[in-house]
């Protein structure tokens, strides 16, 4: 981009530039791109792929030649050393920086680079002022907590204001005290992509008023440069310090660098760390003399020895980007073109009532018909045609089960999702200590959202992403119907059902063991007994794993052996020879029956973002067994129940009312294998009547003790996956990772699909008494069974109906992912309120009871739904 010229505002004005669209583009994608084959990928402000020729070439020039370290006189480190300058010196020339004016010292990124400068101003005598555009990274935010006097501007008035002021020696600013001064902005905005003025290291230094000569700027060139290029011909117009990242011009090598003006140096000089070459010499006596190097800023600052081989390899990047896309200018004029076509058809989107699918927050001084005002980048969110927004975690989903990538969330630009959005500070911190994160879903919070979607555009960007991603728009969420849909009609006279399978998932997100049919199975306050006890966790992080990220997790398949006191574990795949077939977990870790229990420890972990103190085991078998099994470095860990469970339901929801008054719960179990102590304690109590649903105990679910779903709505679901795509298969219950399926006890009566949308509970009649086909563990050793009789009939409340991800599309039997059916029941289950969710089947809780003894469930338990409002029998 040519240096701008400004209004007397100082703000950019708009030029002739036409986007032009490169029809090259398809066919060079082809070639150069493989990786997105199938793909659409939006998020190139965060990093841009690297093309096929880049990796290649710099592959061969590495097997090639021998890079030395540059600190040394052998052959392979000059090599090194004449590779480093050649590189430096090409990437000034690449801004039209002048060498003798710029000088640029490599560092990892962006961020890097801003510390580097942040480290410098932190050590000038009486500490530096320092200001900040509100629309700022917030890696250019942090350098405020090493400032002595900070300010924010709001707005580019505000900006322009303040240099009036600097100009005219009116400014009353807290800068004038301290001997030094930065104010930093981004060339462009990372959330919307709005420019903001290059003219303003210019302005500011023309302020040369002997009070404000020590206020610097810092440029944060990042996203800017990812689609457009950067003049610094004009030294005395160009930044003090300007940042970026090479890799989101390049996609790869990742490396970044900071450029610094020859004239502002001198911050530098206090600058009290050395390492590496960056002195002459240095004495390790208590004198503590040491001299720095002087023949060049760079040697002055890049500490350590270089990343020879990423800078060898930005080399050959520069030539491989010039070859295939010549210049940044052209590159924008071609994003350009497809960003103004992608904001013209979001922008037209309409409900059937009228109503606009997207809220798009474009700047009013930008136009997307203008690249010196505006960049590639489309933000926006979605509202629904009743004008409820839509969870942008929803939207994300979906993307992801047509391989569309894009990013949600707060997108590291606090002030101007604040602004954007109109989040004021202290709502910002409610909505923080209410559970609201960047990186997870409750990103609707009193109706409001607290991120946005972010469709970044790039150099190998196609019409054809554009075309995709609207029609996704199209098919998901832009409302046909002038009316709103139907509900369910549960008019009906009252449907009772039976369970018609109970399923236990012993280690969490691994593959299911289904109850044998006539065995009572525990049910206890967190859950059905031995139901998600294990996980496995990554070696390194100590994260639980999820199929979410690890398919293959649902081909390893658990089953408890009570007579072995085991549980057993076999994966449905290819180990290696070294490996047994099946791995075989003590119930009991004291169980008299092993003479070498399997070693653990009590480490933190982390379930679903909570911290957790989890048993894990260190065998080494353990862990060689799981590890080969997901190609994932873990091992297995256990979180047994105990009264001091430290994790609770997730449900932000008030349990239903009980009947009757709430009672402690003991369990009155005999001791078998597997208690964990041997002997469990009593169960913890459960909550108080007024008491909200997420302090209900559960141990390695996600959200709530039981989940249930409906044979009634399964069925409903895949006669609509079936009717809607001649291809697609019927969904398997399985890839619902339900515990309780329910069916209608009458299979001739009209089914009653999503009836449990109007549950309040459940009542569970024990079939024991009335059906001579059951089994009751009283006729097995109760050694080996951990059942015994019900001394009732058992009751659940229904809490919240479970919300679902693009997990239920993994075949529990094959570990394939496909479509459906989160696809289906995006368009058919997407509840109304909290950001219009996908919900299918209901979170379950053993109920309040009066009385002692144990609950149980059983295959064949004739069900009574209770819906909400009307009472028990």
């Amino acid at each position: 981009m040519a240096t701008l010229s400004c209004n007397e505002a100082g703000l950019p004005l708009q030029t002739d530039v036409r986007p032009v669209y490169s029809k090259n583009i398809d066919d060079l994608r082809r070639e150069e791109y493989p990786m997105l084959k199938d793909t659409v990928y939006l998020d190139h402000a965060a990093v841009t792929p690297y093309p096929k020729s880049l990796i290649e070439q710099s592959s061969r020039n590495l097997m090639q030649n021998l890079f030395g370290n540059p600190h040394s006189n052998s052959a392979s480190s000059q090599l090194s050393m004449r590779h480093i300058e050649d590189v430096r010196l090409r990437a000034l020339r690449f801004f039209k920086a002048d060498p003798d004016s710029f000088d640029l010292v490599f560092v990892t990124n962006a961020t890097a680079g801003i510390k580097l400068v942040m480290e410098a101003f932190r050590e000038q005598l009486g500490g530096f002022w320092y200001g900040y555009h509100k629309d700022a990274h917030t890696s250019l935010i942090g350098m405020r907590e090493a400032a002595s006097e900070q300010r924010c501007f709001h707005h580019d008035e505000e900006v322009v204001d303040w240099m009036r002021a600097l100009s005219t020696g009116s400014c009353r600013t807290s800068c004038h005290d301290a001997q030094h001064g930065l104010f930093a902005y981004p060339a462009q905005s990372n959330l919307n992509g709005r420019r903001l003025p290059l003219s303003w290291p210019g302005r500011l230094r023309s302020s040369h008023q002997s009070f404000t000569s020590n206020i610097y700027s810092l440029l944060d060139a990042a996203a800017l440069l990812s689609t457009s290029p950067l003049d610094l011909s004009n030294h005395s117009q160009a930044p003090d310090y300007t940042v970026f990242s090479f890799y989101k011009i390049f996609g790869f090598p990742d490396l970044g660098a900071l450029i610094i003006r020859k004239d502002s140096a001198l911050p530098f000089a206090s600058r009290k760390y050395f390492g590496g070459g960056t002195v002459e010499s240095v004495t390790c006596t208590n004198e503590g003399w040491y001299t720095r190097k002087e023949d060049s800023i760079h040697e002055q600052l890049e500490d350590g020895t270089l990343p020879i081989h990423s800078i060898v390899a930005l080399g050959t990047a520069f030539d491989v980007h010039q070859k295939l896309f010549g210049s940044l200018e052209r590159i924008s004029t071609h994003t350009s073109f497809l960003a103004n076509r992608l904001y013209e058809n979001l922008s037209s989107l309409r409900h059937a009532n009228g109503l606009p699918v997207c809220t798009i927050y474009k700047d009013r001084r930008s136009s997307y018909q203008d690249a010196s005002t505006q960049g590639p980048i489309v933000a926006f969110n979605i509202r629904h045609s009743n004008g409820e927004w839509a969870s942008n975690a929803e939207v994300e989903k979906l993307a992801a089960i047509r391989n569309i990538q894009f990013r949600t969330g707060g997108l590291c630009n606090p002030g101007g999702i604040a602004s954007l959005l109109g989040l004021e500070p202290q709502e910002i911190r409610r909505n923080y200590f209410a559970g609201r994160r960047c990186d997870n879903e409750n990103d609707i919070h009193q109706g409001n959202p607290t991120g946005a979607i972010r469709l970044s555009i790039g150099a190998m960007s196609n019409m054809e992403d554009i075309t995709t991603v609207v029609r996704f728009m199209e098919e998901f969420f832009v409302d046909g119907q002038c009316q709103p849909r139907p509900s369910a009609d549960f008019s009906g006279s009252k449907v009772d059902f039976y369970v018609e399978t109970v399923t236990i998932y012993p280690i969490k997100s691994c593959g299911s063991w289904q109850i044998p049919r006539g065995m009572a199975w525990d049910i206890r306050p967190e859950g059905l007994a031995w139901d998600r006890e294990w996980c496995l966790i990554h070696q390194g992080t100590r994260a639980a794993l999820s199929q979410k990220r690890i398919p293959r997790m649902a081909l390893l398949r658990p089953t408890i052996d009570f007579e072995g006191g085991v549980l057993r574990v076999r994966f449905d795949g290819i180990l290696p020879p070294s490996l047994p077939d099946e791995l075989m977990i003590p119930l009991s870790l004291k169980s008299a029956s092993f003479q070498d229990p399997m070693s653990t420890s009590s480490c933190p972990s982390r379930v679903c973002g909570d911290a957790v103190s989890a048993y894990t085991y260190t065998s080494p078998e353990i862990a060689a067994f799981f590890t080969a099994a997901l190609s994932t470095p873990c091992t297995l860990a256990r979180y047994p129940p105990h009264p001091s469970t430290s994790r609770h339901s997730k449900l932000h929801l008030q349990s239903p009312k009980p009947r009757t008054p709430p009672e402690t719960l003991r369990s009155e179990q005999q001791p078998v294998p597997g208690a964990f102590p041997p002997t469990p304690p009593p169960s913890p109590p459960l909550p108080d009547i007024t008491t909200p649903a997420q302090t209900l105990p559960i141990l390695l679910s996600n959200e709530s003790p039981i989940l249930t779903i409906s044979r009634s709505s399964l069925n409903h679901l895949n006669q609509t996956i079936v009717q809607n795509s001649s291809h697609a298969k019927p969904a398997e219950a399985s890839v619902f990772r339900a515990n309780i399926i329910l069916a209608q006890s009458d299979p001739t009566a009209k089914p009653v699909p999503y009836d449990e949308d109007e549950w309040s509970s459940l009542r569970i009649l024990d079939s024991s008494s009335s059906s001579s086909s059951s089994t009751s563990c009283s006729s097995t050793s109760t050694s080996t069974c951990p059942n015994a009789p019900s001394t009732a009939d058992t009751s659940l409340d229904v809490l919240a109906p479970c919300r679902r991800c693009q997990m239920v599309c993994i075949d529990q039997t094959t570990a394939e992912r496909s479509e459906e059916p989160f696809v289906t029941l995006a368009k058919t289950r997407r509840l109304e309120g909290d950001g219009q969710k996908v919900f299918f089947g209901v979170h379950c809780a053993l109920q309040r009871e009066a009385g002692r003894g144990k609950r149980t469930i059983r295959v064949g338990d004739r069900v009574l739904p209770v819906r909400k409002g009307e009472y028990g029998e």
